[in-house]
């Protein structure tokens, strides 16, 4: 699969005011997620803070600037036997670099050109492209993966899933991971976030969602998905779920 990459800035700078960009730099935290304000947050267990003061979830970014993990592998393994495969929210790339080394065609989408840049410079194809914007071989992909807690992108699951079934083919393959070590499998929760870097919070606020296995296959069924498999490895929960077919 070739698929033409759009020109990125030449070699932006990496920053510390940008904590993400700053941990994919490194390969290392902390980086979190921090509710933006008063009045957004519950008091779920999964964003207190233990040092007090805003909730907070972890966001594991050894893992993913790392190689797949077991749990990865199982991803891997489904991925790889229907390609094309579409990485929503890619991040520095493990699981698309993986699956270029075993030759199959994937392709990986993350607003953040740092997360690009260190996709493709580990031998993977990436593109600067929300999942909401135009995206190549639309309705043609047989897999998509949203990952590490990508079910969260934009706040409004409906939204998401909706848009990831039009993006696979007819009968093609999304798999979910349910938000990382959440509260359980109920969880459905809509929240205004911020990166934190562990000492404080900065950028603008973005909506973010968390939700849990039930919660993902009830907003996947309004959408059209129907749930094909549900598996935990290593305490990471995956849904796997099928676009209707034509007609």
């Amino acid at each position: 699969m070739s698929v033409p990459l759009t020109a990125l800035p030449a070699a932006p700078a990496w920053s510390t005011a940008d904590p993400y960009a700053e941990a994919l730099r490194s390969g290392r935290g902390p980086l979190f997620l921090a509710c933006a304000g008063a009045g957004t947050c519950t008091d779920a267990d999964p964003l207190a803070d233990p040092r007090g003061g805003a909730r907070l979830l972890p966001l594991e970014v050894e893992r993913w600037c790392g190689a797949p993990d077991s749990a990865d592998r199982t991803v891997l393994a489904l991925a790889a036997s229907a390609t094309p495969v579409l990485d929503v929210g890619c991040g520095p790339g493990r699981m698309v670099t993986a699956l270029a080394t075993r030759g199959a065609p994937a392709l990986g989408i993350d607003v953040n050109p740092h997360a690009v840049l260190r996709t493709r410079a580990a031998g993977g194809q990436a593109l600067v492209r929300s999942v909401f914007d135009s995206l190549p071989r639309e309705g043609s992909w047989r897999t998509a993966l949203l990952l590490d807690g990508n079910v969260g992108i934009g706040g409004d699951p409906g939204a998401l899933l909706d848009r990831v079934r039009r993006v696979v083919c007819p009968g093609g393959t999304l798999i979910a991971e349910c938000t990382p070590g959440g509260s359980g499998p109920d969880q459905d929760e809509r929240l205004q976030v911020r990166l934190h870097d562990g000492t404080a919070a900065s950028g603008a606020p973005f909506p973010w969602a968390l939700l849990g296995t039930n919660a993902l296959v009830r907003h996947a069924a309004a959408a059209g998905w129907t749930a094909a498999a549900s598996w935990t490895v290593d305490g990471r929960g995956f849904t796997a779920l099928r676009a209707p077919h034509r007609g």
